[in-house]
C-alpha cells in the first residue's frame, strides 16, 4: 500500500466544512478591510528565497525543498508567501499603483522540518500584505485585521508585539547579543553556536531548554531602539489601545525570517489539551511584521510593507478547541428513492433539475433495495424523502416525507422544487 509522505495530511470531507468556514470568514474579513486576492506559483527561483528570506535562516539553510529543472535552474517549492507576493508585485508593475496596495492569499507552503502537533511539511496559510505605508497606523490596521478574523472565528488568543529595530539601531543590539551569548557559547546547542556570528537574534527564538534558559537574561531589543523605532512602537501601541485591542510587549519575539524590521507580532492560542497531564498546548497561530527593505532587496523600488500569515491547520485546531460550533457537512435537501428501472431514470431527471436550481438532491445509483435506500437517506441527514415507482410516474404525484417530524403530504412532482424550498 502506498501511503502519504511524512509530514503531510489529508483533509477529508468530514473536515472540509470547518476549513471552508475559516476560508469564507478570512475572505470576508479581507474584503471589509479593502484587500484583493493574489495567487502565485507553487515553485519559484531559489534565489528569491535566498535573497528575500535570508540565506542565514533555518528555512533557507535546512528546510527548503530545492531541485534543478531540466535546464539546470535551481527551483524551490515556496516555503512562505511574502517573498512570492513581493516578486509578483515587482514583476507585474503593481509597485507603481496608487498606495496603499492591499493583497491577501491562500497558499500551501513546504518546509522540511520535524513534524509535530500543528506543524507539517506541507502546510496551508492565509496571508495578507500591505505595501506603501510605513506609519504606525498601517501596523495597527494590519494587526486589527488579524484580531478581527480571530474574533469572528471565536478563537480566544493573546497578542504579543515587539520591535526588532531597523538598520540604524540593530547593529548595536547585535553586538550586545554576541557579547552576552559569548559567555555561554560552550552551553549553546550546535545550531545556536552557528547563529552566534551569523544571526544572534535567532538564538532568542531557540526551542532548546538550555538556550531558552540562557536567552531569558539576554539584552532586550527594546533597550537598544533608536528614537524613530521607539516612537514608532509607542505610536502603534497607542493606536491598539485606542481600538481596545489587548496586547503584551514581548522582547523575545524576533520572528524567524531576516526581512523583518521594526514591528513584529504574534497571536498565540490554545489548540489542544494533553490527555495525560491536562496541560493546555498553546501555539502561535498567526504572526507577522514589517519588512520595509524587502522589495528593494528583491530588486524593486523602495516600498515599505507589512503583513502576516495565519496557519490554516492551527486555526482549525484552535477553532475546534475554543468550543465554537464547528460546521457539519451539508445534508441533502431531498432524497428520491426510486423503485424499478423506469423510476430510476425519472429520479435522475428530478435530481438533475433540482441541482440545476442549486438544490442539493440525491437518489440511489448503486442499486439498493427500498429499505436500504431509506436507511441511507437517514444516514445522509436528508431533510425530505420521496419514493417513486410506476404509479407515481403515471400520476405525476408522490408522498413527500419530512425525515425529522415524520409528517407526510402528497405533492405534484413538477412542484417538488417549490415545495421543498418554501418549507
Amino acid at each position: 500500500m502506498i501511503i502519504k509522505p511524512r509530514g503531510t495530511s489529508d483533509i477529508l470531507p468530514k473536515d472540509s466544512p470547518v476549513w471552508q468556514k475559516i476560508e469564507e470568514t478570512a475572505r470576508d474579513t479581507a474584503r471589509i478591510y479593502g484587500y484583493g486576492e493574489i495567487r502565485f506559483p507553487t515553485f519559484e527561483s531559489t534565489e528569491l528565497f535566498a535573497r528575500g528570506v535570508g540565506d542565514t535562516t533555518d528555512v533557507v539553510q535546512k528546510e527548503m525543498y530545492t531541485f534543478s529543472d531540466k535546464d539546470g535552474r535551481s527551483m524551490t517549492l515556496r516555503p512562505e508567501g511574502t517573498a512570492c507576493v513581493v516578486r509578483s508585485v515587482i514583476e507585474n508593475g503593481l509597485a507603481g499603483e496608487a498606495m496603499p496596495l492591499k493583497l491577501y492569499y491562500f497558499t500551501s507552503c513546504f518546509r522540511y522540518e520535524k513534524p509535530a502537533a500543528g506543524r507539517y511539511r506541507e502546510f496551508y496559510q492565509f496571508g495578507t500584505e500591505l505595501f506603501g505605508a510605513e506609519t504606525p497606523a498601517s501596523d495597527a490596521q494590519v494587526i486589527s485585521l488579524a484580531d478581527t478574523l480571530l474574533n469572528r472565528l471565536g478563537i480566544r488568543s493573546d497578542l504579543k508585539i515587539n520591535s526588532i529595530g531597523c538598520k540604524a539601531c540593530r547593529p548595536k543590539y547585535r553586538e550586545a547579543l554576541i557579547s552576552y551569548f559569548k559567555q555561554y557559547e560552550d552551553r549553546l546547542c550546535d545550531t545556536c553556536k552557528g547563529r552566534l556570528q551569523t544571526n544572534p537574534m535567532r538564538i532568542l527564538d531557540c526551542k532548546s531548554p538550555i538556550c531558552k534558559e540562557i536567552a531569558a537574561n539576554a539584552p532586550k531589543v527594546t533597550d537598544y531602539l533608536c528614537p524613530d523605532c521607539a516612537s514608532h512602537l509607542e505610536a502603534t501601541k497607542a493606536l491598539l489601545d485606542g481600538m481596545g485591542i489587548k496586547y503584551e510587549v514581548d522582547p523575545g519575539i524576533v520572528r524567524g525570517l531576516d526581512y523583518y524590521t521594526k514591528t513584529v507580532f504574534e497571536f498565540i492560542a490554545p489548540i489542544d489539551r494533553d490527555s495525560k497531564t491536562d496541560e493546555i498546548k498553546r501555539l502561535t497561530i498567526c504572526a507577522g511584521g514589517r519588512y520595509d527593505g524587502l522589495v528593494e532587496e528583491i530588486g524593486g523600488p523602495r516600498l515599505p510593507g507589512i503583513g502576516f500569515a495565519a496557519g490554516m491547520d492551527r486555526l482549525v485546531a484552535a477553532m475546534k478547541f475554543s468550543g465554537r460550533e464547528v460546521p457539519a457537512s451539508e445534508a441533502p435537501a431531498v432524497y428520491i428513492a426510486p423503485l424499478g428501472q423506469r423510476a430510476s431514470a425519472a429520479a435522475q431527471k428530478l435530481i438533475y433539475d433540482l441541482r440545476q436550481k442549486g438544490v442539493y438532491a440525491e437518489c440511489d445509483i448503486v442499486g439498493r433495495s427500498l429499505k436500504s435506500q431509506m436507511k441511507y437517506a437517514d444516514k445522509t441527514g436528508a431533510e425530505y424523502t420521496v419514493i417513486i415507482g410506476d404509479n407515481e410516474i403515471d400520476t405525476g404525484s408522490a408522498i413527500l416525507k419530512n425525515m425529522k417530524t415524520s409528517e407526510q403530504c402528497e405533492i405534484k412532482l413538477d412542484n417538488l422544487y417549490e415545495v421543498i424550498t418554501k418549507r
